[in-house]
């Protein structure tokens, strides 16, 4: 194998960020829209609208999320099993908030009664609002760590419940997470729309924004007030065997932050996250609608890039039994595994990437009141 094992575990800890980039960007617009569905729709083709800008597109959008769940499960097994175990309360709770997506699309316009409708449009509302805060509060989780240990046969045990992983941080990191992809939703309704109902995205664009970078801030700032971090004292190195339990880790104050000094230009990620949203409603102002949504996404890359690199290793920290926690170097599969799947990855992720850009190429342009009325039985 022409890559060493440490550099394959570096390059998938790369690729899993970058699929949880692309399902933020990609899918988060289909959340966003979602989650302003009966605020910026004042009837019901206004909202027929919004649901069509998103209806043709959120399948292939949420493969993101597919994508980056195989990932975990093949490259991160012990993170797959330790995550979707402990969380499962947490990931039911998800699962139901993303059925109600699809149901809401297919059945909303399935009856003309004005009641009907308005309970749709309701669950569609929630089938963004609970997905963006769950997917929040878990990356407040993570920076804070949760409780959970392993013993001498690797079985893990966890010591929190759903209602706990609701602390102050993780859930103001929720809030983050909702003003975030809000502001991509109404950023992509401000290409996808046109006349009033894009102007009205422009506005809502404007406060979703700046609350964006006020929240961020926020988190930051009580991040590194708190003292939250972890650091691995010993015995994990890059190329051994993966085996959770052979490191030493210990909770140390500002550990989060370390990895900033040690590389400088990763500052640039945080700055973005805090800038990007502050160019979004500057840009909105002056009606600039592709570089809105551009700008957008740059903003969601600096928030989850700096998610990333303040965890670094760390994948799951434990708050209870630091030496217990996951990092990139003890949670991956084999090397040979590693190796034949990113093999696949650079077969297959461009032909994933040149399909999605055709599609949205051949639905470019705004979906407007007159084609929803003109073909009423052919739209959602």
């Amino acid at each position: 194998m022409p890559l060493d094992y440490a550099t394959l575990k570096f390059i998938w800890w790369l690729l899993l960020g970058t699929l949880l980039i692309g399902f933020a960007i990609m899918d988060g617009f289909d959340l966003g829209v979602c989650m302003l569905l009966p605020f910026l729709g004042r009837d019901d083709t206004e909202r027929r609208v919004l649901i069509n800008t998103v209806g043709p597109v959120w399948e292939g959008n949420q493969v993101w999320l597919i994508l980056g769940g195989g990932a975990i499960f093949a490259a991160w097994p012990a993170l797959y099993a330790a995550s979707f175990s402990g969380f499962y309360p947490a990931m039911m709770l998800l699962l139901a908030a993303l059925i109600l997506r699809p149901v809401g699309f297919k059945f909303r316009s399935k009856l003309p009664a004005a009641r009907w409708r308005s309970a749709w449009d309701w669950a569609l509302f929630a089938g963004g609002l609970v997905p963006a805060l769950i997917f929040g509060v878990a990356m407040g989780n993570l920076l804070t760590g949760v409780p959970f240990t392993y013993d001498s046969e690797l079985r893990a045990s966890y010591a929190f419940g759903l209602f706990d992983l609701l602390r102050p941080f993780p859930l103001l990191c929720g809030l983050v997470s909702i003003a975030m992809l809000s502001t991509h939703g109404a950023a992509y309704l401000a290409v996808k729309t046109d006349a009033e109902l894009a102007a009205r995205a422009r506005a809502v664009l404007r406060g979703t924004a700046l609350l964006w970078t006020a929240l961020f801030a926020i988190a930051g700032l009580w991040l590194w007030r708190s003292g939250y971090g972890m650091v691995v004292a010993g015995g994990a190195e890059p190329a051994a065997t993966p085996d959770p339990l052979a490191k030493t880790a210990a909770l140390t104050a500002g550990a989060w932050l370390a990895n900033y000094h040690r590389w400088p230009a990763t500052l640039l990620l945080p700055a973005l996250g805090l800038a990007a949203p502050l160019v979004v409603a500057a840009l909105a102002v002056t009606g600039q609608r592709l570089f809105i949504f551009a700008m957008s996404s740059l903003g969601i890359i600096g928030v989850i890039g700096t998610m990333g690199v303040s965890l670094f290793p760390f994948l799951l920290p434990s708050s209870s039994h630091p030496a217990s926690s996951l990092t990139v170097w003890d949670a991956s599969s084999s090397q040979r595994t590693l190796w034949i799947m990113l093999l696949a990855v650079i077969v297959f992720l461009p032909i994933v990437v040149a399909y999605t850009g055709w599609v949205y190429r051949v639905l470019r342009g705004p979906v407007t009141p007159a084609q929803i009325r003109a073909n009423p039985d052919g739209n959602y």
